[in-house]
């Protein structure tokens, strides 16, 4: 890695904890500066515009987030059990998060849906990118008779998504675990229930 491209990866490291916390519209090149140390030429030099920065810093924390998610799915071979697993990775952004602020992509999905066309058509990416990831886990499982073939796998992706992007928002609020283990508890019950053959 050059020193140039050195300079890039620091100046998007810390940049995801500044807008991961502050907000991306509320975070300024002022703020960027202050968390590197380097001047406004520093950092364009870089990035054209705050924009681009922003859409890096969130598609190197989303990476990161994916990453865990993928990662926890395929230490499973059985589709019940990759479903446990990647619903558990939620617990992971409220105890141990790669990054300070909590979720990235649920602070983003948050914020990008005011005035920023191309910073949500980003977030929805990955959000689709999540629910496919489900989807196919679900539809696996029917094949190979682990699932149960009633289920209907985008219904399971919406439920899931939104109970435990819910469970992990008001961890994060209330300063709390207790929300994203009931989250966790309910759809892990859900799953060996009501999924599973």
């Amino acid at each position: 890695m050059t020193k140039g491209e050195q300079t890039r990866e620091d100046i998007i490291l810390k940049a995801v904890d500044v807008f991961n916390t502050k907000g991306y519209a509320a975070s300024s090149i002022a703020d960027i500066m202050a968390a590197t140390g380097l001047q406004k030429g520093g950092i364009y030099n870089h990035f054209s515009s705050k924009e681009e920065l922003s859409l890096a810093a969130f598609e190197h924390a989303s990476g990161i987030v994916g990453q865990r998610m993928t990662d926890a799915i395929r230490s499973e071979s059985n589709a019940v059990a990759k479903l446990v697993a990647l619903i558990t990775t939620f617990r992971m952004h409220v105890e141990n998060p790669p990054f300070r602020g909590g979720c990235a992509v649920l602070n983003a999905a948050v914020e990008s849906d005011y005035g920023n066309p191309e910073f949500r058509e980003h977030v929805c990416k990955v959000m689709d990118e999540l629910r496919s990831l489900i989807i196919y886990v679900v539809n696996e499982g029917i094949k190979r008779r682990q699932i149960k073939p009633s289920i209907n796998s985008d219904y399971i992706a919406t439920v899931f998504i939104a109970t435990m992007e819910g469970g992990v928002m008001l961890s994060s609020l209330y300063r709390n675990p207790m929300y994203i283990d009931y989250s966790i508890h309910h759809l892990t019950e859900y799953i060996q229930t009501q999924l599973a053959l």
